[in-house]
């Protein structure tokens, strides 16, 4: 008997949110909207830079698949995160940020001595995001942060697509992807960013190897995959590799396929400030319609307002509040 919804595997980041100017962007030499790995010292630099336009705007506890699993378990949903911290300030405040939310974890567990990683989002006028991440210790995610318990009591699997940059994490997702299939655990995998695709395709490959469930990923991540600039047709390629396939195309909304039928999402139309998170929270909030046996519509549906609430605001995060008011009328909506 499953008694977990998801189980999701993904990087451990504590992410500090600040506003910034294109020309900051253009003074540190930043491209924009993309994520890219830096070392500790830059990255203190980085901060130190950062801290003299104004105050953080948001912490919390982070990284994309987190990201989705808060949004996951804010809607009602039962989740576990398998994850790696050090043994610090950090990793103690990440560790409680989770489990008040509900989502269970064994960093009680852990003791590891190190730095826990951080990630710092940049975000312009124009609410794009650009990061600039320092993987600390969970650079070093390994087959023995993954409990193998969890993924057997669950129904879903939830792989981020960031830890393909760790030859370790690799590794582990592999283990992951093998206790799963023995379970009868469905198979989940996010791309999460342009450049995971781009710069460790063969990663992404690994992932998919012998297929997914579901696979999350936005117009650009469809396109490097599948060499396709139109998303019906990167649809086609990639439900080869994929039972269901959902692709966010930002405020056009969605378009989510299985190997039956297709469902164009609209988008919702909001004043967007920041879409730090809108990619995870779509698919925290699919995956909770999922779960609660929604159809693609209906959980493509309250993913797309949700990634939509979520760009009005600074930061990953809706309060639960937010989100279950948001579920009450997405859902009255459909039912009027």
């Amino acid at each position: 008997m499953k008694t977990i919804d998801v189980v999701g595997i993904g990087n451990a980041l504590v992410d500090q949110e600040f506003e910034v100017s294109e020309d900051f962007l253009k003074k540190h030499d930043l491209k924009k909207g993309m994520m890219e790995l830096i070392d500790e010292y830059a990255q203190n630099t980085l901060i130190a830079e950062l801290s003299q336009l104004g105050e953080l705007k948001k912490q919390s506890g982070g990284g994309s698949a987190a990201n989705s699993l808060v949004a996951f378990a804010q809607f009602g949903g039962k989740a576990y995160y398998c994850c790696k911290v050090a043994d610090d300030e950090a990793g103690m405040f990440y560790r409680q940020d989770l489990e008040k939310i509900g989502i269970e974890t064994s960093l009680h567990q852990q003791k590891n001595p190190g730095t826990t990683g951080r990630c710092l989002v940049m975000v312009t006028p124009d609410a794009e995001r650009t990061m600039r991440t320092h993987l600390g210790i969970t650079a070093d995610l390994s087959s023995a942060e993954i409990d193998d318990h969890a993924i057997a009591a669950a129904d879903y699997l939830y792989i981020e697509g960031y830890l393909i940059t760790s030859e370790i994490a690799r590794g582990a997702i592999q283990h992951a992807k093998k206790v799963a299939r023995e379970n009868n655990t469905k198979l989940v995998m996010t791309c999460s960013d342009p450049a995971m695709v781009k710069f460790f395709r063969s990663g992404i490959d690994e992932i998919l190897d012998g297929g997914v469930d579901l696979m999350f990923c936005n117009r650009e991540e469809a396109e490097l995959l599948t060499g396709k600039d139109d998303p019906q047709a990167a649809l086609s390629v990639l439900l080869k590799q994929a039972d269901t396939v959902a692709i966010t195309l930002g405020k056009d909304g969605a378009v989510i396929a299985n190997r039956e039928r297709q469902v164009h999402i609209p988008g919702v139309p909001v004043k967007a400030i920041d879409t730090n998170g809108a990619g995870d929270m779509f698919a925290g909030a699919m995956l909770y319609g999922l779960t609660r046996n929604m159809s693609l519509e209906d959980a493509g549906r309250l993913a797309s307002h949700a990634a939509a609430e979520l760009v009005t605001e600074f930061g990953p995060r809706l309060n639960k509040d937010r989100q279950q008011q948001l579920i009450e009328r997405v859902m009255s909506a459909q039912t009027a």
